[in-house]
């Protein structure tokens, strides 16, 4: 069980390399590309498409299986002792296409974290700026009520008539 586990978790760590390695270059696959199909129907230069890289599940668990098949073929001739079970050869496929997954799923985050990373600076920096204004006109202004007081203080009163002054005026006194 403990080797199972260790060959589990070094698959995975070699599907990650496997699928960073064929990000960064894909020239095994263009040498295979060219040797089995004709010029019409071989990949264009700008292509990124490798073994692992940009495949669809079925391609990339026949690409690993196989390659899993070879080398444990040649492990085999080599050495005669019977180390590659089932269960190791099921943990190898398994865990190289978890990394391959896991490769991906770091690739396209990083990519869209550097795409957006420019604009959420941008963004960052228009709400601290918005921020900036909101605090200097809340510190610079006074509230509508306390200037409409103001002026109200501030506004001499015409001198009014008293209560008795108007009553004379009306004749009523």
């Amino acid at each position: 069980m403990t080797l199972e586990l260790i060959i589990f978790i070094a698959a995975i760590v070699f599907g990650i390399i496997l699928y960073w390695r064929e990000s960064q270059t894909n020239k095994v696959y263009r040498f295979f590309n060219k040797l089995m199909n004709s010029k019409e129907l071989q990949m264009k230069s700008f292509e990124k498409k490798g073994f692992v890289y940009q495949q669809n599940f079925i391609l990339r668990l026949v690409f690993i299986t196989s390659l899993f098949i070879i080398v444990i073929l040649i492990t085999r001739f080599l050495i005669p002792i019977d180390l590659a079970t089932i269960s190791l050869f099921a943990s190898m496929i398994f865990g190289t296409l978890i990394g391959t997954y896991l490769a991906g799923i770091i690739f396209k985050s990083s990519a869209i974290i550097d795409e957006q990373s420019d604009s959420l600076e941008d963004k960052f920096n228009d709400v601290v700026e918005k921020g900036k204004d909101f605090i200097e006109e809340f510190t610079n202004e006074e509230p509508v009520a306390i200037k409409e007081a103001q002026k109200e203080i501030e506004k001499p009163k015409a001198e009014e008539k008293s209560a008795r002054e108007r009553l004379k005026d009306k004749g009523l006194l």
